[in-house]
Parts: C-alpha cells; sequence; structure tokens
C-alpha cells in the first residue's frame, strides 16, 4: 500500500523505443489510496501531456489517446509507486538472501492464458515487478535505492526511465487537477 498524505514526486524522464527517443521533465501527484495524476513535458519545448490513473484504468489528458503508448500497464505503474494488487490464484514464495521473492499466477493457472507476476521485496519495500506470458518476460519495472524506476517493455523494444529528482509531501492537490 502507499504511505498516507498526499506526495508530489518530481523526475527527469527518457522513453525509448525502436522509433523514438525522447526526454524530458514530469511529476507524479499521489492522492492513496488509488489515485495518481502524470503530467509530462518533452525537453526543448517540444510538446506535453498527461495522464490519470485511477486503480487499474490509464485515462489520457493532453496528449491525447497516444499517452497511454509510452506508459506501462496500470499494475506496473503503480508498483512504481510501491503498490502491488494484483489477482492471484497461485503463490509461491521464497526468501534470496534479505529479498522476499514471490511468483503469482492468475487465470487458475493455465498456463496459455496465465500471466504470472513475478514481484520482490527488499526491507519492506517492492524492489521489482515482472510479468510473465507463455514464460517469457513481457513487462518490468525497477525501482532502485535512490528512488530511480526503470520499466522494460522487451517484445515491443520499449523502455521508460525515470530519474528520482525530489519527493514532496503537499498538503492537498488541487480538485481541478482531477478533472478531465
Amino acid at each position: 500500500m502507499l504511505p498516507p498524505g498526499d506526495r508530489k514526486l518530481t523526475f527527469k524522464w527518457e522513453y525509448r523505443d525502436r522509433d523514438l527517443l525522447a526526454r524530458g521533465e514530469g511529476r507524479a501527484l499521489i492522492a492513496p489510496p488509488d489515485s495518481v495524476r502524470l503530467d509530462f513535458a518533452v525537453a526543448g519545448g517540444m510538446g506535453s501531456g498527461h495522464a490519470w490513473l485511477f486503480r487499474d484504468t490509464v485515462v489520457s489528458g493532453g496528449g491525447g489517446e497516444r499517452i497511454k503508448r509510452y506508459l506501462p500497464s496500470p499494475v506496473l505503474l503503480w508498483a512504481a509507486l510501491g503498490r502491488f494488487v494484483v489477482p492471484a490464484t497461485d503463490t509461491t514464495v521464497r526468501m534470496d538472501n534479505d529479498t522476499l521473492r514471490a511468483d503469482l499466477s492468475t487465470n487458475g493457472g493455465d498456463a496459455a492464458k496465465s500471466n504470472v507476476w513475478r514481484v520482490a521485496f527488499a526491507d519492506a519495500r517492492l524492489v521489482g515487478l515482472e510479468r510473465l506470458s507463455a514464460g517469457r518476460v513481457r513487462e518490468t519495472v525497477v525501482r532502485r535505492k535512490n528512488d530511480d524506476i526503470r520499466f522494460d517493455n522487451p517484445s515491443a523494444g520499449r523502455s521508460l526511465t525515470l530519474t528520482h529528482v525530489r519527493s514532496d509531501t503537499v498538503a492537498t492537490i488541487d480538485p481541478e487537477l482531477w478533472h478531465h
């Protein structure tokens, strides 16, 4: 779960895919337990966009529907912020030194239809999540100790890196920022 209280994360970002490299600055306004607004500005004034994450749904704002293409799945976005929620039906857990690792299967363990979420916690902190399908890694998020975050989607050749700049507690988030 996310810690209580509204927060603002400020970051630099870099997105890469087979056809595009883009960089800029951004922020995440986090209202626990289940709402986030993400704002992205492309370096050099080349554009901007925003999206909201409400529970398990991403809603595009400025930048149109294309901004969803650049973002990872809602489960990975939440994991990047430290929240982990998946519907699991079968779980395997193991300790690896100081890291707790768990594989959670969905869809009743039917390998052809199942996703496996491989999650890792170190010092009670979510540090990584992978989604496997048909035995292959489809997407990942890694949370580093310095709060930098890296998303990868190997099959699509996409990555998004968020370099942590600052974390602030905010008294309240302007209600107008939640409208789309």
